[in-house]
């Protein structure tokens, strides 16, 4: 399905959020990208600029319920909907139409697993087979012909950039991987919520989803393809009082006769040739402020103290390679546009 197109017809549904805006922000500097329509139930009706005042130089109609946009007339949808919302919304769009989806809706292959975690039956189970999962790095050429892009998660594009290639390397156990993951308060979204409130989120830390988050199953799908076998991951999130970021601190043991070192070759060789994603160093670790505002990954190695261990600390900006810039990047692969177009803003500093 892919094409090359001089413009192509955007709609973006959900385009109020945090997801929706850089949605706005990243396709607004690409010259291939005509957004032709925005959509969100709460703020129909509503100019851009009222929604979302630091975009109102961007030049698009005022924002419209789902329900009205005219799908036919478009070439790609952008989904920033709320998870187990979007499949029933693409059951309704015509096959001509490529969609970019950064809910959970066709992430999991297993539509018991998805039931399982999402609290209720898969929509729309026939479309599941027309979906690839969007790690961009990883799935370039079912990118360029599937019809849905499942962008994935936050975390798990943090995790599962420095995992995978080691797993497929057998650079390291695959019985023993902890991840212990902080995000940003953007990471739980737009809706007022009062466990969002300055007062909740200032000046502490805290755990979430111990022993049991939603993105759990999609990591481990992902890491079972790599090894080759089932893979049972320990994940705990925590949210930090900032408003970007994810930042995952990983532990792992090495296989027998690997170190430190043949697993920096695994990774440096891997991500060679990969505009988004840098390793760095052994001993250097990268901080969210790296990556801030832009669509790159930067992944850190360092030794532990107890012999045949390692600790792998790997970074990205959750709205933008862990969403809606990952979405883009996607995009570009389907519709045969340089992976980098629309991408190239650097991280903000300070």
């Amino acid at each position: 399905m892919t094409m090359t197109k001089e413009r192509i017809r955007i709609g973006i549904l959900g385009a109020s959020g945090y997801t929706g805006a850089e949605l706005i922000r990243l396709l607004a500097c690409h010259p291939q990208a005509d957004i032709q329509v925005i959509a969100g139930e709460r703020t129909a009706g509503q100019p851009l600029a009222d929604v979302l005042p630091h975009l109102a130089m961007v030049d698009v109609p005022p924002l419209v319920k789902i329900e009205q946009v005219d799908y036919a007339s478009l070439d790609a949808v952008f989904c920033a909907l709320p998870h187990a919302t979007t499949q029933a919304v693409v059951s309704a769009m015509p096959s001509s139409v490529k969609v970019f989806d950064i809910s959970a809706d066709f992430r999991l292959d297993n539509m018991d697993t998805y039931a399982e975690w999402y609290g209720g039956a898969h929509k729309a189970p026939a479309l599941q087979n027309d979906a690839v999962y969007g790690l961009t790095e990883f799935y370039r050429e079912q990118i360029k012909t599937k019809r849905i892009i499942a962008c994935p998660g936050c975390y798990p594009t943090t995790s599962l950039l420095p995992l995978v290639p080691l797993l497929e390397a057998g650079a390291i156990d695959k019985d023993r991987i902890i991840i212990d993951a902080k995000s940003g308060v953007s990471g739980a979204g737009r809706a007022e919520k009062q466990a969002n409130l300055f007062s909740e989120v200032s000046e502490a830390v805290h755990a979430y989803g111990v022993g049991r988050h939603r993105h759990m199953p999609e990591i481990e799908q992902e890491l079972a393809k790599a090894a080759g076998q089932d893979i049972t991951i320990t994940f705990t999130p925590h949210l930090i009082p900032m408003n970007r970021g994810i930042l995952a601190t990983i532990y792992v043991k090495l296989a027998d006769g690997q170190s430190v070192d043949s697993a920096y070759e695994v990774l440096a060789r891997r991500y060679e040739q990969e505009e988004f994603v840098s390793v760095l160093p052994v001993g250097q670790t990268p901080a969210t402020r790296h990556v801030r505002g832009s669509n790159y990954a930067m992944i850190g190695l360092a030794p532990d103290r107890v012999p045949g261990h390692m600790i792998i600390v790997a970074v990205t900006d959750n709205l933008v390679k862990g969403a809606s810039g990952q979405a883009v990047q996607n995009f570009n692969v389907a519709f045969g546009f340089p992976e980098v177009t629309g991408l190239t803003q650097k991280p903000l500093f300070p």
